[in-house]
């Protein structure tokens, strides 16, 4: 089974070429990667993944934003009920911030210290979880 991926950055963080080398490297491994690339809202970010139909968002993030946008996202996800992993990557995530997120809900954070083996095993475990939940 072939795994789909939406990769997007949101709010204006403006930093693209970690999250151009992900969807590369998600695509070699096999997955199918929809990049919606920066400047994107968290509703914007669920219509996307919701009219795609993938398993798991993929949010790149180099500036701070994502402590103010990666709540609501994960509200939206919940108040659809959509069953869609949350995983958030990027350079300026502190191990403090990343249990945070975790403690909110997103499946997995990376940061820059994790490899191409981890992310890709992470993120086809969390692929292939999806619709189990029921």
């Amino acid at each position: 089974m072939k795994y789909k991926v939406l990769i997007g950055i949101l709010g204006m963080d403006q930093h693209e070429v970690g999250s151009v080398i992900i969807a590369k490297m998600l695509r070699d491994a096999g997955f199918e990667v929809i990049y919606i690339g920066r400047f994107n809202t968290p509703s914007s970010v669920l219509r996307s993944a919701i009219a795609e139909d993938v398993d798991v968002i993929g949010l790149s993030c180099h500036s701070w934003e994502y402590l103010h946008f990666v709540p609501g996202l994960i509200e939206q996800l919940q108040k659809e009920a959509a069953d869609i992993g949350l995983v958030v990557g990027g350079s300026v995530i502190t191990p403090k911030d990343g249990q945070s997120l975790l403690k909110m809900g997103v499946d997995a954070v990376f940061g820059p210290d994790s490899t191409s083996d981890v992310i890709i095993e992470r993120m086809t475990a969390i692929c292939s979880r999806r619709g189990q939940m029921d």
